[in-house]
């Protein structure tokens, strides 16, 4: 079982590829077969796994969200971005991915994002590869 924490800078609500990183945490850690999760311990902040050949998924993702969740005067949060709250809470603070022939399961156009609703931030995320049991 191996941990690997990241860090990534964001410059604002915005959608970052991660797959490299988790790509390499899981060629690092030796395992062929089991699970790997991908976590951030941000509450406005969450992981997905999405589209990554197209640089507009990210785009519509974000104006999606915005249309589904947008600031309001209703919301009572102090700081004024509950909104990102609400982001993040519908992506989820992980996913998890079966490992399988020492790679990550993933489609062909799927890519990981660390998605940022607020920020900027310099914000961090672990990467946990587990072997299945023999």
């Amino acid at each position: 079982m191996s941990n690997y924490e990241y860090s990534v800078n964001t410059q604002g609500e915005g959608l970052y590829n991660i797959t490299e990183n988790v790509l390499s945490a899981v060629r690092e850690s030796g395992v062929a077969e089991g699970l790997c999760i991908v976590y951030c311990a941000h509450t406005s902040a969450g992981i997905t796994i999405n589209e990554s050949a197209d640089p507009d998924m990210g785009r519509d993702l974000l104006a999606g969200f915005a249309r589904a969740f947008p600031d309001g005067r209703e919301f009572r949060h102090m700081e004024g971005n509950a909104s990102a709250y609400l982001k993040a809470g519908c992506i989820g603070a992980s996913q998890t991915l079966i490992v399988e022939g020492g790679r990550p399961l993933l489609g062909v156009w799927q890519g990981v994002f660390f998605c940022e609703f607020n920020g900027p931030h310099t914000r961090k995320y672990t990467v946990k590869v587990m072997a299945d049991p023999t």
